[in-house]
């Protein structure tokens, strides 16, 4: 070939990248620039934040090169947005402990311009105690300690394999699946997820994956799995949502350690409004944008009054669900340093908040979460909760739950004259309750709630005999549903449901209430 043939091959290609290169060139003088400054009110130094950006007519914008999702990106301290001229609104948030900090600005053509906003902590609960976790996160390992930065969120096991991925096939598995970073953050790089169609098992703090990438919707049961995971003793299993088809038959297992009471339904701007593939609630008694929610919290309180004691968990799904790393969030107390095993014990000991919005750190009779109050059979313990709340969305009041029901209402205005201190309850006989709070947004189902605190008078445990039953009918309408054709596959699965059956029914007889 000659030089001459060779320099017209190169010809096109030497158009293109001029062209391409004015065509950029034009894009930048059409656009103007802002740089958005994000510091610590208190301290004055730069910190990670999120941000939410939308145009004039309301569209989220991404900023290329920016760690993003849905409708949100991170940045650490400081970033330099290169925009279309237009309006633009803006929120900026820094986990549910700053306040949320909003704005809005407007581009000119060729205009350079900045800003700093200051980010207000409004409540410290690590000062108090309180670490926070999320125990939901699909986000790349490379993005992690930004996310957790921009969220003050300090642990978060990360989900890399599931039943249809596994970062680990064709990676050597890490020699330390825990990383540590800041000094009081972590996560684990072994989180994992069986979600089939009797819903999600969450499974933490395993050294590889669970062997689940060549099962079916059905078989084999996701007991098998939860059997595997049980052989190590560092295994923390959740279950991701309390409306999940398969939840009675893990329950009765006994192989459960939390489960999920603010999970991925619940969104930062929306709520998923069904149950998806698991047991639909009724709408005309669970209605609207809270009904989701509500029935939520109904199951949870159904699973306590059968005398159960799993603890509430909380997960966000950022990756999968448009929620951001963090937006549901179980903070649990510690006492001392904290360290990743210390967090996951005080959780498995129920002494947790979970929530979306309000900020509670209760005490009851001086007590944390997930406390035993005991007594002799004929006596009557009286309990008072007293009540650290700090807001940043309004809520009317505040409830006392006692055995599945609201006991007593405490409008925010009796809760403050009363200096943080609850109505007393009163326990004649054995049972349980917690503290919970909802704001008024009707948008999603924003709330809180403690772990419940557990009552013990006499030899006598509560076991609601309504509850049971709700769940042995559960088990059977779950039964029903299974369709797997092979014989051997089939009988090896209903098994379990067998197993739950008979537990649900044991509780039936042995119910000591309605």
């Amino acid at each position: 070939m000659s030089l001459s043939a060779k320099r017209l091959q190169f010809l096109p290609l030497t158009l293109l990248f001029v062209l391409w290169t004015s065509a950029n060139s034009l894009g930048a003088a059409l656009e103007g620039e802002v740089t958005v400054a994000a510091t610590d009110k208190d301290s004055g130094g730069a910190i990670a934040v999120r941000m939410h950006l939308k145009d004039a007519r309301g569209r989220p914008v991404m900023p290329r090169g920016t760690i993003a999702w849905k409708d949100h990106f991170v940045f650490d301290g400081k970033i330099l947005l290169s925009l279309r001229p237009g309006a633009y609104t803006f929120e900026i948030e820094r986990g549910p402990e700053y306040r949320v900090r909003t704005g809005h600005f407007t581009i000119e053509r060729g205009a350079e311009d900045s800003h700093v906003v200051q980010m207000e902590r409004f409540v410290d609960m690590k000062r108090e105690g309180w670490w926070c976790g999320d125990l939901h996160v699909h986000r790349p390992i490379r993005d992690i300690e930004l996310l957790m930065r921009a969220e003050d969120l300090h642990i978060a096991p990360i989900i890399t394999w599931w039943n249809q991925k596994n970062d680990w096939a064709e990676a050597e598995l890490p020699e330390s699946p825990l990383v540590p970073f800041d000094g009081n953050r972590f996560y684990h790089l072994m989180g994992g997820e069986d979600e089939r169609e009797g819903g999600a098992l969450m499974y933490f703090n395993l050294d590889r994956p669970l062997p689940i990438q060549d099962a079916n919707h059905e078989y084999p049961s996701p007991l098998k799995f939860l059997e595997m995971a049980r052989e190590h003793a560092s295994a923390h299993v959740d279950i991701e949502k309390p409306f999940w088809w398969d939840m009675p038959t893990w329950v009765a297992s006994g192989k459960i350690d939390s489960i999920g009471l603010a999970n991925n339904h619940m969104c930062r701007s929306e709520v998923l409004g069904n149950e998806a593939w698991g047991k639909p609630r009724d709408a005309k008694f669970y209605p609207g944008t809270h009904g989701n929610g509500h029935w939520t919290q109904d199951i949870y309180y159904h699973l306590l009054n059968c005398g159960l004691r799993i603890p509430p968990s909380a997960g966000s799904a950022s990756g999968v669900l448009p929620n951001p790393v963090g937006y549901n969030r179980v903070y649990v107390y510690c006492e001392g340093e904290l360290t990743y095993d210390k967090w996951f014990e005080g959780l498995r000991a129920g002494r947790v908040v979970v929530t979306n919005g309000p900020m509670l750190r209760p005490r009851v009779n001086g007590e944390l979460p997930g406390h035993v109050f005991t007594a002799a059979a004929g006596e009557t313990i009286d309990l008072q909760a007293t009540l650290n709340l700090s807001i940043r969305e309004k809520v009317e009041y505040l409830e006392i739950v006692k055995n599945g029901r609201v006991e007593r209402e405490v409008r925010l205005s009796e809760y403050k004259e009363a200096g943080g201190k609850l109505p007393k309850v009163s326990f004649a006989k054995s049972g349980w309750m917690l503290i919970r709070a909802v704001t008024n947004n009707q948008d999603t189902f924003r709330f809180a709630s403690s772990g419940p605190y557990y009552i013990d008078i006499g030899q006598t445990p509560r076991i609601s005999k309504t509850s049971a039953q709700f769940f042995f009918d559960w088990v059977y309408e779950r039964a029903r549903r299974i369709k797997i054709d092979d014989a051997e596959q089939r009988e090896a699965v209903i098994k379990h449901h067998r197993n739950a059956r008979d537990f649900w029914q044991a509780l039936v007889e042995r119910a000591t209430a309605e």
